[in-house]
Formats: structure tokens, sequence, C-alpha cells
């Protein structure tokens, strides 16, 4: 039987599909917009006739419509989170649900080993002449899960880009596929107002000519891609990019020629954007997607030199310390590649970490520079690591400084209507 025959052979539908699921599995989804929301649907539309009790329910950020997490589905699924997100959140702050704290580079080690996975459901491209499948958008962990698990349910769409690197499957692995072409899921750009104008222009002061950047998502890291037009020879190494990378790359702004390791590419193990982004990386020799135990390690990182590392966060204390994926005891998020690439960044000759946050939240009713993490929190990257912090207000160089030092530096940076309660503090804690 040639891999032609084997494919038409293993197409079912949706429904059928998801009958293959039993009770008491452990379910992995391909991560974020490459979520096959066809069949996580179907999971959930149909979890009542298939009698499902006892499924766990495991991935990192969920853009699809997350039915499988709703109160009346609490009889059939428990969700398991590595990372929070908005359709998730109030599961996994429930009894609906957990987070599992994980760096994104150790989770494909954590499937393998203490998490092995019974069912993948993942979305891929067509194949191609000798039938491989691109994982598409979501190589990270989706790879690991889909060579791990004991059933592999696939969405084949003809709308999945091609992604070029470590990333494809052949589909003699697939156990069943739905061929079903439909939009793969897209996220719209942000929203930039003036503060994330004025935080994006700060950062850019810290960018330098042939830096290897680490971008998150979002509207802070895409209005600094508006800031460095007039930059030169940057690369990117980023477990992400969105629709903003691609202009710079058109423009000749970033060309990867100053990179130590895949010269030339630009490295990634998830993509989020638009249509203009999915249509860029079909097939593009320059664009490298890679597992996510590869793109985020740490030692993998440094061999480029120069690595800019740029994330966001929740609340800095007058220590530096950061909180970045949770509000006290409620988990907004999760780590992310955060810290693999803040240790990759500082292991890197060159490497610079960068904070960047609005000063205020809540229409500016709250500092996120405070005194004291909000009681419960976690600290995401700790203060040892930390070396830029920025706001709208200006530019904190934490490493090196003393921890008077540094409180001085980031009051500085704090809103203006905040700073006085923060010298008081500062006044309390070091003039004795």
């Amino acid at each position: 039987m040639n891999w032609r025959e084997e494919y038409a052979d293993r197409i079912v539908s949706p429904k059928e599909a998801v009958s293959h699921i039993k009770s008491g599995d452990r379910v992995v989804v391909d991560h974020a917009c490459g979520e096959p929301y066809v069949i996580t649907d179907a999971m959930a539309n149909y979890a009542d006739e298939f009698g499902y009790t006892d499924v766990e329910v495991v991935h990192m950020v969920a853009m699809g419509k997350a039915l499988y997490c709703t109160p009346e589905n609490a009889k059939h699924f428990r969700h398991n989170s590595f990372f929070v997100g908005k359709t998730t959140r109030d599961a996994v702050n429930s009894p609906r649900g957990d987070l599992t704290p994980v760096y994104f580079s150790e989770i494909p080690h954590l499937l393998e080993t203490g998490l092995p996975v019974d069912v993948a459901l993942i979305q891929v491209s067509e194949p191609d002449k000798h039938g491989y499948c691109s994982f598409g958008i979501s190589c990270d962990y989706t790879k690991s899960a889909a060579e791990h698990a004991k059933l592999v349910i696939a969405q084949v769409n003809k709308n999945m880009p091609r992604v070029l690197g470590d990333n494809f499957i052949h589909i003699s692995k697939l156990d069943y596929i739905v061929d079903i072409t439909n939009d793969v899921i897209a996220l719209q750009p942000a929203k930039i107002g003036e503060t994330e104008k004025k935080i994006g222009e700060n950062v850019a002061q810290l960018v330098q000519d042939g830096d290897c950047l680490q971008l998150g998502i979002g509207g802070i890291p895409d209005a600094l891609l508006a800031f460095l037009g007039d930059k030169k020879h940057l690369g990117i190494h980023s477990e992400m990019f969105s629709d903003g990378v691609v202009d710079l790359i058109k423009a000749g702004v970033i060309d990867n020629s100053r990179k130590q390791i895949d010269v030339g590419k630009s490295t990634v193990t998830f993509l989020m954007g638009t249509r203009k982004l999915y249509d860029f990386v079909d097939d593009n020799p320059t664009v490298l997607m890679e597992p996510v135990d590869v793109v985020n390690d740490p030692y993998v990182i440094c061999q480029n030199d120069n690595v800019c590392s740029i994330n966001s966060c929740v609340e800095v204390d007058l220590m530096g310390q950061v909180v970045s994926d949770c509000i006290g005891l409620k988990q907004i998020s999760g780590v992310g590649g955060q810290v693999d690439f803040v240790r990759g960044a500082n292991l890197s000759k060159n490497g610079r970490t960068i904070m960047a946050m609005p000063a205020t939240t809540g229409h500016g009713t709250i500092s996120k520079i405070v005194p004291f993490i909000t009681q419960g929190a976690a600290v995401t990257t700790n203060r040892f690591d930390v070396n830029y912090v920025v706001t709208e207000y200006g530019i904190a160089q934490l490493k090196g400084q003393t921890l008077r030092e540094r409180a001085k530096r980031l009051i500085a940076i704090a809103a203006p209507q905040f700073r006085d309660e923060l010298t008081a503090e500062y006044k309390k804690r070091f003039e004795y």
C-alpha cells in the first residue's frame, strides 16, 4: 500500500475520530493557533454520547473555544494547563482544572516521561509528494506529543502553511485523519496606544545593530517593531513571532546575517498571527521551525551573540523580582519561555534581558512597580537574572546594582502618582 492509499484509508469524520478517545485518557492538544478546533469541538460536543469520564486535556495556550473547560463538561473533562489563556483561566482557577508549572523548553521531555500521552490531537498541512505533513505553525511540544502518543488524530488542512525545519510527520504515523479545510486560527494585531508606543520607543534604545531578538506577543512587542526601522542586520531566534516581523524582514532590517547559528534564518518554535504571516512562512527557506526543546534551550540560545530577550510582566518589586504569570493566587498565564530566554540571553556574549511593561494597570489606579510582590504570587524571573526594566517613564538598568540603587532606579520609572509611596517604603527600608 502506498502512502496515498494509506491516507485515503484513514480518513474519518470528526465524530468518528473522537469516538476513539476513551475515559481516563490523557489528551494533548496542538498549541495555540495550531489547534485543530474541528476535532476539539467535536470531542466536547459528543462527550455525552460517548460517555467520557475523567479525560485529562493538556496543552498550553488554547485559542479555540475550550468547550471542555465549561462547567457543563466538568463531568467529562479535567483541564491540565502549562500556560493559562483567556478561555481556560476560569477552569484553572477552579476545581475543574489545574496548572502544571514547567518551563516551555522542558515540556517535550515531560510528555515523554512524567506525563505520557494517550491521544495527540494535531493539525497539519497537506502531505507533500513523499507523504510528509508539516506541523505548520506549531512545532513546539506538538511534535513530541505526536511522536510519543499511543493514538494520533490529525486534522489535515490545506490552509495550514508548510513551514520548513524539523517540523514534519509522515502520514503513516497518523492513526485517524480528519480531512477538512477551514481557516487556521488567526491572532489579530494588538491595539497599540500611546503607552505602548512610548515603551516600544524606550526598548528600541536598548536594541543594537546585529542583535538577535526574542520577542513576545502583544502591544508592546508590536510597538517596538515600529521603532526598529533604522536598525541593521537584526536576527530572530525566538519562541514565536507574529505579523510585525514580516515587514522588517521585507525591509531588510532583519536579515539574520550576524547570527552564529542558523545564519540567514529566523528560528522559531511556533507562530501566531494573521494570514499575512502564514502566507509569508509557507515554504519559506528563511524560516526555520524547530521543537521547543531546541529553540528554547538556553545553551542553544546563547550560541548566538548579542541576544536581546524582550518580555512583559505583571509586576516588579523594589528588589527587581519579576512576577509574570499570576496576580496573587490567581493564575493568569504561565512561565512560557520567559526564563528560558532570560537565561539564554544572560549566557550570550553581549546579551541583554528586558522586562517591558506599562507602569500601571487598572486605568492608572494600580502601580506595577510595587514595594512587595502581591501575597500568594510566585516569582517568575528572579532578581539575579533581571537586567533592564522598562516602562513608558524610562529605563532602569538593574544588573550589577545594589538593592538600594535598584529601588531608586525602579521608583524613577514608576508612574508619578505612586512615587511618593514607593519612596516612603524606600526610606523605611534603607534610611536606617
